[in-house]
């Protein structure tokens, strides 16, 4: 994965899925839309999922260059 693909995905999992999730969480509140929690726990799940995966990915990369 080349820098420009990590830092597009980083910033989608840092910025954009936490801010629609408190977006959903709000409106969904506001109209009463069914099924919010569940979609705000699936875009957390989601958020969480890839932020981990990144860190492991992370990870890996700064141990070879380290070698």
């Amino acid at each position: 994965m080349n820098n420009k693909t990590y830092d597009a995905i980083k910033w989608i999992v840092v910025t954009v899925l936490p801010a629609a999730s408190v977006f959903v969480a709000a409106l969904g509140h506001i109209y009463n839309w069914g099924n919010t929690d569940a979609i705000v726990a699936t875009l957390n799940a989601i958020a969480v999922f890839l932020g981990a995966t990144m860190h492991i990915s992370s990870a890996s990369y700064n141990k070879k260059e380290g070698e």
